[in-house]
């Protein structure tokens, strides 16, 4: 896959003494979410610590020491960018001295109004210390207006926009939100007396706490002294939503349960449903790993043709789509798969892949395996074609950029070099799911949950692609 860039990790911790060594290992196993930057921020009950940096969590925790992290209650945060830039201000958990206390926070998403409330905020003199729209709760916390009245934290939240999971701590509570539609995954687990709050359930099983329950979208859990609490920010929440199903097809690790599903499994059926939709005469199927091993799985027993790993995957090179710069992720791209010759050398291959977005890097895996003597490859994606931006957290190319928005199949077929091509249907892929009712999946299908006209996003991105021509003119001249 061409891959987008995704947000970001979210791990939360009350009741365990020396709690910041939990939050890393929920963090690690969250890794995969971003490794632009990573944070910690700790309490003891009378104090905010926090520890943060640019770079993969392993490279922060060597730059910093963790000891000085003291406390039974912390959240944590991988990033990669989708508003902001790579600036150390960005990284998260924001921490802040409100006239109250302390706050930090950490979130994952985007906020659809973020530009029209910090214009609103800007204007009646507050400052900003960083460009992530994640600042914006916290002037909505210190506002005056929320911050003298009951429910302080639900009337915050309702004035927001957009995708967001956060989770939020003082110095002595945690607290732990989602969005009204239920954009963004995030998790409840159990660890003894303590409550683990995760963006994946796989990192919940890495710290040894059981999977208890997703929080609900518009809910808001508080977890302090007194136990757990729940409450709701907006109108209890109907049956339909828009959970993000690109987290089904390729963020979240095969292992941890999304949105009440296995991601193995829903993968595994995908490539079943594709091999149905879209049958191949081939001799071997060949999955592009990590993203593509499920759904290869699938196709190969629903299909009969033999599976076999044509591709190597470099374990040393992270996920390229959250690589921050252009150039990183083409370079790690060529450096992340190897092609094992005697696999695929005179045998028509089928290539399965969890979806293509600029679709230069399948074009690129397929000079590869020309070169490596593969006879036919038959390339088949387990989601359908990435026609549309997203403006909801996965920060997917313009329109201009996405190698299936301008292209019919068979442009898309010649583009890549391929000998046969084929997509699953939005259809196969949600049918399982419970349809499209319980789902967001604009970047296929252009029908966005949140109407972009209501809010500053669809001027900013048209005020981008306009810049994206004017440097393409540029360098073209």
């Amino acid at each position: 896959m061409d891959h987008p860039k995704e947000a970001c990790g979210l791990f939360g911790v009350f009741g365990v003494p020396k709690v910041a060594p939990l939050i890393y290992q929920g963090l690690f196993s969250l890794q995969h979410r971003g490794q632009e930057g990573a944070g910690i921020v700790t309490s003891d009950g009378s104090r905010l610590r926090c520890v943060k940096g640019n770079g993969l969590l392993n490279d922060v925790a060597a730059r910093t020491d963790f000891k000085d992290l003291d406390g039974h209650l912390g959240i944590g945060h991988v990033r990669y960018s989708t508003t902001g830039g790579s600036s150390i201000d960005n990284v998260q958990p924001l921490m802040v001295e409100c006239i109250d206390g302390m706050w930090a926070i950490a979130h994952n998403g985007n906020l659809v109004n973020a530009d029209k409330l910090r214009l609103m905020y800007q204007e009646s003199g507050a400052i900003f210390q960083t460009s992530t729209d994640s600042e914006i709760l916290i002037h909505l916390l210190a506002d005056p207006m929320y911050r003298t009245r009951p429910r302080r934290v639900a009337r915050a939240l309702s004035e927001l926009r957009g995708a967001f999971a956060f989770v939020l701590m003082t110095e002595r509570c945690l607290i732990a939100a989602r969005d009204p539609l239920g954009f963004k995954p995030l998790s409840i687990g159990r660890l003894n007396d303590a409550w683990v709050f995760a963006s994946e359930t796989c990192a919940l099983t890495q710290v040894g706490a059981t999977y208890e329950r997703d929080i609900l979208p518009g809910e808001l859990v508080i977890a302090d002294e007194t136990g757990l609490h729940s409450d709701f920010f907006c109108e209890p929440p109907t049956d339909a939503g828009a959970q993000c199903v690109f987290e089904l097809v390729y963020f979240a690790r095969p292992d941890s349960r999304v949105f009440g599903h296995n991601i193995h499994t829903v993968r595994y059926q995908a490539g079943r449903q594709l091999a149905q939709e879209h049958p191949a005469q081939a001799d071997v199927v060949v999955p592009v790993p990590d993203s593509g091993n499920s759904a290869a799985l699938g196709f190969s027993q629903a299909s009969g043709i033999p599976l076999d790993y044509g591709f190597i995957r470099n374990h040393y090179i992270g996920r390229t789509f959250i690589m921050p710069e252009v150039g990183q992720r083409n370079q790690g791209v060529d450096m992340k798969l190897a092609v094992v010759s005697d696999v695929i050398r005179d045998k028509r291959v089928v290539v399965v892949d969890d979806s293509i977005v600029r679709g230069t890097t399948s074009r690129r895996r397929v000079e590869l395996l020309r070169q490596n003597g593969a006879r036919e490859i038959h390339l088949r994606i387990s989601s359908p074609p990435t026609r549309h931006p997203c403006f909801f957290g996965i920060d997917f190319p313009t329109t201009k950029e996405l190698a299936a928005a301008n292209r019919d199949i068979d442009d898309l077929r010649a583009f890549l070099g391929v000998d046969s091509l084929g997509y699953l249907s939005l259809e196969g892929l949600l049918e399982p799911l419970g349809g499209t009712r319980h789902y967001c999946s604009a970047c296929f299908s252009g029908e966005y949950p949140v109407a972009l006209e209501e809010t500053s996003i669809k001027q900013n991105f048209e005020r981008f692609q306009t810049t994206l021509d004017l440097n393409h003119q540029k360098t073209a001249s």
